[in-house]
């Protein structure tokens, strides 16, 4: 028997989604970037069988009862997997998180600090005395029994008990009674109950007695006495207050009928303007009546804890003369200097204690310092933060323990980094290699590809032209392979810009979208004049600013604007002749479920169906086109009820999610399968690529004209049964795109976010001739970005920065991709500079230092 030590993971006979039944060998305690198209088996790969068996192994070593209170991963199909290391996973969509979490929770920093604050700080005895911090106090903080935590004030002896770690947290004891501990109000706002005052309340100057059941209300507030034909700002001070505040009682009232009678109630019960809105959300109970009720709201600080989440109670407990609150609102770069310096503020007894509490802060802090999130602050709310941002905390949570034997699979851990911040990754991969682990990442970001050790290509194509190995080995043989798709773009020799750029002196002809804010964030005073009709990239750090001027600003204001509603606070301008239709497009997966496929998101279903239900077969029948949906009763299958799967609860072990066994995965019953268009059953049509489809229904001028719109986008590989949740980001952005297609867009405005998400840079020239297709319509397109590819390709770019946070904010440069590159003070511009390989004395004399 051989002792000598395993280097490899050995995947044998991988069939994961669309994996061909792959052999792979990964090596141990080294990086290896696993690259191909979008679809093409990459994550199927990683997540699918690395990741899958290696978490489900370590969690095989567990006892039964731990195992039945874990969310397991169930057992990949492959056929032996050898060597593989207990796995830890970064996921490309890291759970959007609630209203209740911040960077503090999120990074368990604020932890630490409740702690230090029960054990450190300076508490106020009942009499108003300030005690000194001391060990007496930290020691009492941790006696149990019937005295526990209590201090005797030795100035006026009263005996109290201080708050304790828990009572700091603003998620139980300690929360904010008047928010509750979410720092916001949501609060009704006069300005949204009367959008125009120069309307009669007869014309419908009330917004919320708009609403249903409350049309009536213009009669009963005419029986008061409020003149409802007089423009409302008119009204007398009294008129108004009825309008708004009126007493809600009942009053005889005559009420008009449409046949012209007329109908007396003699107790029509009164509901002012702000009571029309509080009754109907009071018994609404559905989202869509909710939805249209948040027009009327605006969430506010809080008066009570201005936003800080914490009981203002706690803040008279104090560390070197600041409250959690205060130092919860420190960037983590100026926490990081306060807690260096804070154990020389203590006397000497103390130090031991605060030094170690210290170390603790510290630790959890340096990973996201490494991780270039400096500017971030605990008390900053989990879901205002970016895709990049949420990846990189928890990546940091991980780096934490500092493991060494671990498989860290990392699934486009460059989602939403700059240029810059890339390169602090890498040295982040490397440590983690360094302290003995091994580490895949799934990526497209050339920066990072270049940096493996080894490199595994899948491919050839997409979907069911993908699932195999085309190539694997050190990074210096995958570079230079014929096969390879992505050694062009590695070595530098595919070409960067691959659409035609507009005349700079032509940049404005079509007309401008100006927008000025003056406080937003970190924005103060900006202005923004974005030429019409364009290609719009938006580049900067992770909290520059993008999303604060984009879309916090951009697409309210426009929104607003075109229904003649008050603007979004902080902009004091904006200007868009000829934009009356604003789509805001992002990468979060299309349909809810499994029963959501490509072929009933895209559209193209309502179409076959009804192709189905005109057969002579269907007609004898009697069945129409709801008869062959799989989401209505009827035609499906009874065991699996048109899903096509069945999931098996099998108790400790992870739920299986099995192929139906009575429709083998069709969705229907026998009956509706034996009903045929052109010798196919609607399960073999579901069962068609998008590529596939084409010639089929060429004489479908409806379904032809989707499906040619879909092969455009690339998506040609994709299955019309396909399930939508389960395709990837990029995917989703095209597909929601498929409806725009062949329109006049000239009063459209499309703004992306990150639409380069978990594409291959072949992918990426696929979404600009998409984008330039739209552009060429009459559409305005702007992007949020970090890929250079698709920065090099704007007509127009906005560079935000320099940085983020308190050093971002501003605009550092602006014109098209060349001007920004020859712009010294845009970090952007530097990296951009060298991806269009421009000199040094192109770009300016700072990128040649």
């Amino acid at each position: 028997m051989s002792t000598e030590k395993p280097n490899l993971i050995n995947v044998r006979g991988g069939r994961v989604h669309n994996l061909k039944n792959i052999d792979v060998d990964i090596p141990l305690n080294a990086f290896t970037a696993i690259a191909g198209l979008s679809g093409s088996g990459k994550s199927s790969l990683a997540m699918g069988i690395l990741y899958a068996e290696g978490s489900r192994r370590y969690l095989d070593a567990l006892s039964t009862y731990t195992r039945r209170r874990i969310s397991q991963v169930g057992r990949a199909d492959v056929t032996a997997v050898h060597h593989i290391p207990a796995a830890i996973a970064l996921r490309q969509r890291p759970n959007v998180p609630n209203v209740r979490s911040t960077v503090g929770t999120m990074s368990e920093s604020l932890n630490v600090l409740r702690l230090m604050f029960s054990r450190l700080a300076s508490h106020r005895c009942p009499n108003g005395h300030q005690l000194p911090p001391s060990i007496k106090i930290a020691q009492a903080a941790a006696v149990t029994g019937e005295h526990m935590g209590e201090i005797t004030c030795p100035i006026c002896h009263v005996t109290f008990r201080p708050p304790s770690a828990e009572d700091f947290a603003f998620n139980s004891a300690g929360a904010c009674p008047t928010c509750g501990g979410t720092g916001l109000l949501r609060q009704l706002v006069p300005e949204r109950l009367i959008p125009d005052p120069t309307k009669t309340i007869d014309e419908g100057a009330v917004a919320s007695w708009r609403l249903p059941g409350r049309n009536f209300m213009p009669d009963v507030a005419r029986a008061i006495g409020v003149r409802t034909d007089v423009p409302y700002e008119q009204l007398t001070k009294k008129e108004q207050r009825i309008v708004l505040h009126g007493t809600k009682k009942g009053y005889p009232v005559d009420l008009p009928s449409a046949n012209g009678r007329v109908f007396h109630m003699d107790n029509a019960l009164y509901e002012n303007a702000y009571n029309a809105v509080e009754d109907t959300a009071a018994k609404a109970t559905n989202e869509r009546t909710l939805a249209r009720l948040d027009r009327f709201y605006q969430m506010t600080v809080c008066p009570s804890c201005h936003g800080s989440r914490f009981n203002p109670k706690l803040f008279t407990s104090l560390i070197n003369g600041k409250n959690i609150a205060q130092i919860s609102a420190l960037t983590l770069g100026q926490l990081d200097q306060w807690n260096a310096e804070l154990a020389d503020t203590y006397p000497l007894e103390m130090r031991d204690l605060v030094r170690n509490l210290s170390r603790e802060l510290q630790g959890s802090l340096q990973p996201l310092l490494n991780l270039g999130l400096d500017y971030l602050t605990l008390d900053r709310a989990g879901n205002t933060l970016s895709t990049g941002e949420l990846q990189r905390l928890q990546l940091g949570r991980t780096l934490r323990s500092e493991t060494n034997g671990v498989l860290y699979v990392l699934d486009e851990p460059s989602v939403g980094l700059h240029p810059a911040n890339v390169d602090g990754l890498v040295g982040i991969i490397q440590k983690l290699i360094a302290l003995g682990n091994t580490v895949v990442v799934v990526d497209h970001d050339t920066n990072l590809l270049t940096a493996a050790d080894y490199m595994v290509e899948m491919g050839p194509g997409a979907g069911q032209d993908g699932g195999t190995v085309i190539n694997h080995g050190p990074l210096s043989l995958v570079e230079k392979s014929p096969t390879s798709h992505i050694a062009p773009f590695m070595t530098g020799a595919a070409p960067v810009i691959v659409r035609q750029q507009v005349d700079p002196d032509k940049m404005y002809t079509h007309g401008t979208i100006h927008l000025a804010i003056n406080d937003y964030n970190n924005l103060h005073g900006v202005t923004v004049d974005l030429p019409r009709r364009r290609l719009i990239g938006i580049s900067g750090f992770s909290g520059a600013g993008k999303t604060s001027l984009i879309l916090d600003s951009l697409i309210p204001a426009l929104k607003a604007n075109s229904r003649h509603l008050p603007l979004p606070e902080q902009v004091s301008d904006i200007t868009a002749k000829g934009i009356r239709r604003v789509v805001s497009v992002n990468s979060v997966p299309v349909g809810k479920n499994a029963r959501s496929t490509v072929a009933t998101y895209s559209g193209i279903f309502d179409y076959i169906r009804q192709l189905f239900a005109s057969t002579p077969a269907a007609k004898e029948k009697g069945w129409n086109a709801g008869h062959f949906s799989y989401n209505t009763e009827g035609g499906v299958c009874p065991n699996c009820g048109g899903t096509g799967t069945i999931s098996l609860d099998i108790q400790y072990l992870p739920d299986m999610v099995e192929t139906c066994p009575v429709c083998h995965g069709q969705r229907y019953n026998p009956e509706t399968l034996a009903v045929q268009w052109h010798g196919m059953s609607i399960a073999d049509v579901l069962a068609l690529s998008v590529r596939d489809a084409l010639p089929i229904f060429q004489d479908a001028p409806a379904i032809d004209s989707i499906l040619r719109h879909l092969a455009d986008m690339g998506l040609g590989y994709l299955v019309l049964g396909e399930s939508t949740p389960e395709i990837s980001g990029g995917e989703a952005q095209r597909l929601k795109l498929v409806t725009e297609m062949g329109r006049n867009q000239k009063s459209s405005l499309f703004v992306f976010d990150e639409p380069s998400v978990g594409l291959h840079p072949e992918d990426v020239r696929t979404l600009l001739k998409v984008l330039e297709s739209l552009r060429k319509q009459g559409a305005t397109i702007i992007y949020i970005e970090h890929d250079l590819d698709m920065l090099a390709n704007a007509d127009y770019l906005v560079d935000l920065g320099p940085r983020g946070g308190d050093a971002g904010g501003r605009i550092v440069a602006s014109g098209t991709p060349t001007d920004v590159a020859h712009t010294p003070a845009s970090i952007t511009g530097r990296y951009l500079a060298k991806h269009l390989h421009l000199t040094s004395a192109q770009s300016g004399d700072e990128y040649s230092h």
